[in-house]
């Protein structure tokens, strides 16, 4: 493939992940457009409607404010007040993030993997900027940098991930494994276990997540079901609905994730989610948090042994590899690193899955980032550090370690 094929090849993979997030809300839109409306609205409405569910599916702040006139009409005196949305769908972000990953395998596949890379991350970008400028209204205003900025690293990412895949073998991570190489051996190896455990015990929790938020979700089937009839939805309208709860998902999970370190999250100023309580005022109509706890759990406190089985077991495993290699106090910088590895991917999630999702109580939506990092960075150390003493332990009688 020469370099103008690759050029188009590349733009138009760049083009296809932007067309699939946008359709995605648009779609059940313009059918409700056209059926419920009968084409009687403007159907540009529904266009910056998609255009900042998707921003805001990546990150992008929106701020929304009712004309006064409309506010005064529904009796919202203080509704022409601006309100910030900042807590993201991430189900869009990590659709994106999917889609990138299959662009960047496909684009490592060319015979020209760099300017390929480049020309779907400047398309991608530059569609980001003119979907952002379509979507500005005084009503609601995405931020103009972050609508270009962060869809575009998230593709990034994406096509980080998916180049990498295919083939490691392009300048950048060449130019970073030769400078790697170069340090002492027991140092690649303390920062390659910490990063790798790190990243396998968070995995972990939110795998764990994951099945405590499908097992809410089954066991409190009855009460989702009654708040969507009384959400009175057509067909179109549930599945609209049941789209934006989708987007919501992942959300749920690192939420679940913040629940299993301990301090939880919150819905809404005032209200608490944790294992050991939990404390609920009026929330959103919304199906999907009929799966919320209410009042508090007996045994709740369990659920902190998550974290703290998931460092231990992964600590076990890795810890015979490098038993070898290492003294008892690299260990426990290895311990360390894995507790602040994992709490930086956790918190930096929670931190995306936060902020403000309206007016009044929902501007505290979801959990404190830097409480949950700081208690994953604790349970995450103390676990593994456990993990690689047992597993460290010497058969014979001397102490099992090298000597430098």
């Amino acid at each position: 493939m020469n370099r103008q094929l690759t050029l188009l090849f590349a733009a138009f993979e760049a083009l296809l992940v932007v067309a699939i997030g946008i359709a995605i809300p648009l779609v059940p839109l313009t059918l409700l457009w056209g059926i419920h409306y009968g084409l009687a609205i403007d159907w540009t409405v529904f266009w910056r409607t998609a255009v900042d569910i998707w921003l805001v599916g990546h990150g992008a702040d929106i701020t929304v404010v009712l004309d006064p006139a409309v506010a005064s009409s529904v009796g919202l005196a203080a509704a022409s007040t601006p309100v910030t949305i900042t807590m993201a769908l991430l189900g869009f972000a990590l659709l994106t993030l999917l889609l990138g990953v299959r662009a960047g395998r496909r684009v490592a596949e060319t015979s020209h993997v760099l300017l390929g890379t480049l020309a779907s991350l400047a398309t991608f970008g530059l569609a980001s900027l003119v979907l952002t400028l379509s979507a500005l209204h005084p009503v609601a205003r995405p931020s103009l940098w972050q609508g270009t900025l962060l869809p575009t690293l998230v593709f990034a990412l994406g096509l980080l991930i998916g180049s990498q895949i295919v083939s490691a073998s392009n300048p950048v991570s060449g130019g970073i494994r030769r400078w790697i190489s170069g340090w002492p051996a027991h140092v690649r190896t303390i920062v390659s276990t910490s990063l790798r455990g790190g990243a396998i015990a968070a995995a972990g929790l939110f795998a764990v997540a994951s099945l405590i938020t499908t097992a809410a979700i089954v066991t409190s089937f009855a009460d989702i079901i009654t708040l969507y009839e009384g959400l009175h939805t057509e067909v179109l309208g549930g599945v609209a609905v049941t789209i934006g709860q989708l987007a919501l998902l992942p959300n749920v999970v690192i939420w679940a994730a913040s629940w299993l370190v301990g301090p939880g999250f919150a819905i809404g100023t005032g209200s608490a989610v944790s294992p050991l309580a939990t404390t609920l005022g009026p929330v959103p109509a919304i199906p999907l948090l009929g799966a919320l706890p209410g009042g508090d759990f007996a045994f709740g406190f369990v659920g902190l042994l998550a974290p703290i089985v998931v460092g231990f077991l992964v600590a076990a495993v890795l810890g015979p590899r490098i038993a070898g290699e290492l003294r008892r106090r690299e260990l426990a910088i290895v311990a360390l690193g894995i507790g602040v590895t994992a709490a930086v991917i956790v918190g930096g999630l929670a931190w995306a899955s936060a902020g403000s999702a309206g007016p009044g109580r929902l501007v505290d939506v979801g959990p404190q980032p830097w409480i949950v990092a700081a208690w994953a960075a604790l349970e995450f150390s103390v676990a593994a550090g456990l993990g690689l003493l047992a597993a460290a332990r010497p058969e014979r009688a001397d102490d099992g370690f090298t000597e430098r």
